[in-house]
């Protein structure tokens, strides 16, 4: 079957490794999301896997919808009774981009119409319960080509279950592993972020240098599934227990908030992390480092909700002048949405890469090769 992986924009190319790492194959990226052949199996080890994508979707059909008419019968063609059983909840949602249908809601009403429509011939009744599992449905109507998906992750994947509360303008956990991803680290160097807030880049770093799998401790809404054999999810389980391993590892994590230091804790214990990470309340603006190389990450208050722009450009000169002394081989990875970033910084960055925090529009500046 097809599946597909939406994720957040600029993080394609990193998604489509972790898919290529898990053997999936047909492997193909485009804008926020990425695609490949698998089964039902597949389906549960991308669930437990993933650490930059945000859902699993299972696709079951794509056609041309010009028009409602087009869109229902479409819709009606697909053998929705093959997955969802007479008594299951189907709720729909989705989105249309430069289509002629372009009222969400009325393509909202249209699906559910045509999809009971044809569960309700299929099962022999006119009203279905929906008391069952929940099968999310979803569409995209994209240029007049609509295809229709069944979400099988429920809950978004970044969250991992480990974060029960955040500090303001938290960052997600997806977006959190691709900056750890990017900076090449893999649990033998030091590893910093002197920003830490609620501790999630961090926690990210360890679940990365651990090899453990992100998924472990949630479930996913297919768990719940007829048609998806339980053991499935067992195995998935098993196979990603098998590729952890322990050792000691350096990171570090800093805030100059002392509440934000104690919810970073309170988060890498529920993630059983908390013996791979040291916190402590101290200030970016002198941090430093003697050891010879090491990764920094970290994700500065933007001047967005936080603080104000000017307090933020005084925060970058600053950190910028105390990172300016640390030794050559160092890698410093930096997420901002500052125009400005660079000059207050008081560096022209090595490499820049744009992301999306979310809707809003950020670089990663990387300091070091």
């Amino acid at each position: 079957m097809k599946l597909t992986v939406p994720c957040l924009f600029g993080l394609e190319a990193l998604v489509a490794d972790e898919m290529k790492r898990l053997q999936l194959k047909e492997v193909r990226s485009e804008n926020g999301r990425v695609h490949c052949e698998g089964t039902m199996a597949d389906i549960a080890r991308l669930n437990v896997n993933l650490r930059c994508g945000a859902r699993v979707l299972m696709e079951l059909g794509s056609f041309p919808a010009p028009d409602f008419e087009a869109l229902f019968q479409g819709v009606a063609a697909l053998p929705w009774e093959h997955y969802i059983p007479k008594e299951g909840e189907f709720p729909v949602k989705g989105y249309s981009i430069n289509s002629t249908l372009h009222s969400v809601p009325a393509c909202q009403a249209i699906v559910k119409k045509a999809s009971a429509k044809r569960m309700g011939q299929a099962y022999g009744m006119e009203t279905l319960p929906e008391t069952g599992a929940r099968y999310q449905i979803q569409f995209a109507i994209v240029k007049d080509m609509a295809t229709l998906y069944l979400d099988t992750s429920g809950e978004g994947l970044y969250k991992r279950g480990y974060r029960a509360q955040g500090v303001v303008a938290p960052l997600k956990e997806t977006m959190a592993a691709a900056l750890v991803t990017l900076s090449r680290y893999r649990g033998k160097d030091p590893f910093c972020d002197p920003f830490c807030g609620s501790g999630t880049i961090a926690i990210e770093a360890a679940l990365i240098a651990k090899n453990r799998a992100p998924g472990l401790d949630r479930s996913f809404s297919s768990q719940k599934w007829l048609n998806m054999d339980k053991n499935i999810w067992l195995e998935a389980g098993d196979e990603a227990m098998d590729k952890e391993f322990d050792g000691n590892y350096d990171i570090w994590a800093g805030d100059i908030d002392p509440a934000a230091v104690e919810l970073a804790k309170h988060n890498a214990k529920l993630a059983g992390v908390d013996d791979c990470i040291r916190f402590e309340v101290a200030d970016a603006t002198k941090f430093h480092r003697d050891s010879e190389y090491g990764q920094l990450v970290c994700n500065p208050p933007y001047g967005e909700r936080i603080m104000e722009r000017h307090e933020a450009e005084e925060l970058y000169r600053q950190f910028g002048a105390a990172v300016k002394d640390l030794p050559p081989k160092w890698r410093v990875l930096v997420l901002s949405s500052h125009t400005e970033f660079e000059r207050t910084f008081g560096r022209v960055a090595d490499k820049r890469r744009k992301l999306y925090n979310g809707m809003l529009k950020c670089d990663v500046f990387q300091y070091g090769r």
